[in-house]
């Protein structure tokens, strides 16, 4: 048979074909379970008739893939796009069980989770640990919602709880945690099959979707309505502005993630706290080409600056989950990661 050695000649399907071929069994097997019985067969039936290839071609595909995953920009992750993931390699009552503990009561951080649960619930829970572990797990959450746990424990239990937190000192991050992994494991996860996901927290998901013409039109009317549940879906949201509560150690870190050409855009439509904070952690140099091409742009649309600025929100909250920004409150010593 023919050594094929046109990289330019071969169709999407052979590259398809011929990448199957060469990841190995194991993992072509994981990426035929991803797909839809339509496509296994087609690239199944280019895989048969495929011939000798060169080590130059094979050299060629995975140069081409690796330049275009590098250059698609962000890839975006939700819990549809994982549930769907998972609904084509398990089972679903084995999917339902994931996502419940995925999802949750509604929070971003194991913290923010327990300030959504009902302080008896909390308490409830937190009576049966010991009081050093209290104590940490309620220095954590913010103090009105630790105050309503307090109130509910056993007065002696909570008055030990009250002495260890005025001893406490910094609390070794092992120690934090195996906490947080047990608040996980033994508590988040049989509240969220015991909970429906909350219902404010899917708004604020879906308001963090809308333009800002639309989310301020809705928030309007909600506000209107219902001003406790227009307060609620407002905290729970993160908007381009909150990234003003960014630390400089966390801005220089989300400059070198994002485009820069979507950063010009983004602060187009920013207000001037926010582009002195990213100004004010860049280089002269670096600032000032930065302008220039601001000025370039002229007149932009709205719903483009929506998108960059939707865009860099997205990748600040990669990057706080992942731990590598921190994004304060503006109470003081609390700590928000979104």
């Amino acid at each position: 048979m023919r050594l094929r050695d046109d990289y330019r000649s071969l169709s999407g399907a052979e590259k398809a074909a011929m990448m199957m071929l060469s990841v190995g069994e194991d993992s072509a097997v994981k990426l035929f379970e991803l797909m839809e019985d339509d496509e296994i067969r087609e690239i199944s039936q280019t895989m048969a008739g495929l011939g000798t290839l060169s080590s130059e071609i094979v050299e060629q595909l995975f140069m081409e893939f690796v330049q275009q995953i590098s250059t698609t920009g962000t890839v975006t992750g939700s819990y549809d796009s994982t549930e769907r993931l998972l609904t084509k390699v398990l089972a679903d009552e084995r999917v339902d069980a994931i996502m419940e503990e995925i999802r949750g009561p509604a929070g971003r951080t194991m913290w923010d989770k327990l300030a959504n649960v009902n302080e008896e619930v909390l308490a409830n829970f937190l009576k049966n640990e010991y009081p050093q572990t209290v104590a940490v797990v309620l220095s954590k959450v913010r103090p009105d919602h630790a105050a309503r746990v307090l109130s509910s424990l056993p007065e002696s239990f909570a008055m030990e709880v009250v002495m260890r937190m005025l001893r406490m000192e910094s609390v070794q991050k092992e120690v934090l945690d195996d906490i947080e992994r047990t608040l996980r494991n033994e508590f988040m996860s049989n509240l969220a099959r015991t909970n429906r996901r909350d219902a404010h927290e899917i708004m604020a998901e879906i308001f963090n979707s809308f333009d800002r013409n639309t989310e301020g039109r809705f928030l309007n009317s909600l506000e209107e309505r219902n001003r406790d549940a227009a307060e609620k879906i407002k905290s729970l949201m993160f908007t381009f502005e909150d990234l003003k509560k960014l630390d400089p150690s966390g801005t220089q870190t989300l400059l070198r993630g994002i485009e820069k050409e979507k950063l010009g855009l983004a602060l187009k439509g920013a207000s001037e706290e926010i582009r002195d904070l990213f100004f004010s952690n860049m280089s002269e140099r670096a600032g000032k080409i930065l302008r220039e091409d601001m000025e370039a742009l002229g007149p932009v649309r709205l719903k483009d600056v929506d998108e960059s600025q939707a865009y860099i929100v997205n990748i600040a909250k990669e990057l706080s989950a992942k731990g590598e920004i921190m994004i304060s409150d503006n109470k003081g010593d609390d700590e928000l990661v979104y």
